[in-house]
């Protein structure tokens, strides 16, 4: 397993000095946001791409994902969502997708995360439903043709929260273009266990995000090494199933110490990660 940081955290800074950071500190990989300030589409030029590929090469690093879930380029993190009432905002949230499948072929990044839905927002579950899997199967054709996967992230408090609900979805949308990143910490918030899930979601798994929760289980991503996930296990669950991926953790409340906390990270899940051999799941 590789370890890669979410570019999110690193608001402050261009996604060229994020990447110097995190090379810094030892990171393999970098989840790079499709949003503001990083690569927003509409701002990433030809030369911004081959800025980042070059800078990519020259520090020997390799992109994890891509964050296409944040929105701030048009409103906020959820907004506009797959499934708001209004039609124009739904489609603006279809079409930035189209755009980052686009910008995932010129970096040449193989998947992209996305929101789950999104926030209910008062509308009704079954008609949300229906409007997420039928953007997730127009999007599922460009997907396929471009050679991405798109990563459905199921988030608390959005339209899919947990692995069963992730499941019906899949089984609306059975296009291998259509995955799931699997954020550790989301089920965590949810009341399930990650340990569990690992093979249970492992044929639909291409990535997984990484952060610690409180025992309160409220969202709040944490370093890893402050909340009560039992990271050690789950790192181990991972490890059986063979994947020799990015693990990215991901920091984005952190961005007045980003570096800082980055590092943290970094030498807390390393420790972790040498230590695996002693870590038993029964």
């Amino acid at each position: 397993m590789k370890l890669a940081i979410s570019s999110n955290a690193f608001k402050k800074f261009d996604i060229i000095q994020t990447i110097d950071m995190a090379a810094d500190i030892g990171y393999q990989g970098i989840e790079i946001l499709l949003d503001i300030p990083h690569a927003f589409p509409p701002h990433t030029t030809e030369e911004k791409v081959q800025s980042i590929k070059q800078k990519l090469i020259e520090r020997n690093m390799v992109i994890s994902n891509l964050n296409a879930f944040m929105l701030y380029g048009i409103q906020d993190c959820w907004h506009p969502s797959f499934i708001e009432a209004d039609e124009r905002e739904r489609r603006q949230r279809i079409n930035h997708t189209h755009d980052c499948i686009e910008i995932a072929v010129r970096l040449g990044a193989r998947t992209l995360s996305t929101e789950p839905g999104g926030p209910l927002g008062g509308v009704d579950r079954s008609w949300a439903n229906r409007a997420f899997i039928s953007a997730m199967e127009e999007l599922a054709d460009h997907a396929e043709k471009a050679g991405v996967t798109i990563l459905v992230e199921p988030e608390p408090d959005l339209l899919i929260e947990t692995s069963d609900q992730f499941l019906e979805l899949k089984k609306a949308v059975s296009s291998e273009a259509i995955g799931l990143n699997f954020d550790i910490g989301h089920f965590f918030c949810v009341g399930e266990d990650p340990v569990k899930l690992v093979d249970k979601l492992l044929p639909y798994t291409h990535h997984y995000h990484l952060e610690d929760i409180a025992e309160d289980r409220v969202h709040h991503h944490l370093i890893p090494g402050h909340g009560s996930i039992d990271i050690p296990r789950v790192l181990k669950a991972i490890q059986e199933t063979g994947y020799d991926r990015c693990i990215t953790i991901e920091l984005y409340p952190y961005e007045n110490q980003a570096f800082e906390a980055s590092l943290e990270a970094y030498r807390y899940v390393t420790r972790v990660i040498e230590g695996l051999q002693n870590v038993r799941l029964v």
